[in-house]
């Protein structure tokens, strides 16, 4: 089984690349769908939560205020390491029981979309790396345009990570996101075809 560590910066285009691959045939691996069922009420990682950063993130219907928790911990580094400290090692278990299923099953192709890939030090775990990159003001105007992210909070999550030039010089495959949805898609495509071989598809 070929595996593929997947990331990139915020509003990057992660997840239309990560679905495209999804269209191809690979199993996607989503930490971030991991990392959401990990918080869920009732779970130990939600009253771990809670018990660090207060009960007021406790919403109305019992689940968590995952914005407020966020602007907390994009505008303190200290509460965002602690929260990494909850949310990590669950994530990690949901990552590698979900790699052994799709080993058994007999999956060619395993995708773990993991945003923080390269500042976890994880890059090392997997066949290939894949970075997508987009423009600083890009993703700035998706973030507030596209997700209602107000400037000051867009501007605290993108600063939270890491460097993409850097990245870049780490990844393995680079998909520029700098144009259309179907420019990026064609792209994906591309790489599909060249992954192909080494990962015996037909």
């Amino acid at each position: 089984m070929l595996t593929i560590g997947l990331t990139g910066n915020i509003a990057s285009g992660k997840s239309t690349v990560s679905a495209r691959l999804a269209e191809h045939g690979a199993v996607v691996l989503d930490s971030d769908a991991f990392a959401r069922a990990t918080l869920a009420p009732g779970t130990p990682g939600f009253e771990r939560v809670l018990a660090r950063f207060g009960d007021a993130l406790r919403m109305s219907d019992g689940s968590l205020d995952r914005a407020a928790l966020g602007r907390i911990v994009f505008a303190d580094s200290a509460a965002r390491r602690d929260l990494e400290a909850i949310v990590h090692p669950e994530v990690a278990r949901l990552r590698k029981n979900g790699l052994a299923e799709a080993a058994a099953a007999g999956t060619a192709v395993a995708v773990c979309d993991v945003p923080l890939l390269f500042e976890s030090g994880l890059h090392d775990q997997f066949d290939i790396v894949v970075l997508v990159h987009a423009p600083e003001d890009a993703r700035l105007d998706r973030l507030i345009r596209q997700r209602g992210v107000a400037v000051d909070d867009a501007r605290a999550m993108m600063a939270a990570q890491g460097d993409p030039d850097l990245k870049r010089a780490m990844a393995d495959h680079v998909l520029v996101n700098d144009g259309s949805r179907d420019e990026l898609i064609h792209k994906v495509d591309s790489l599909w075809s060249d992954l192909a071989p080494r990962a015996a598809l037909g």
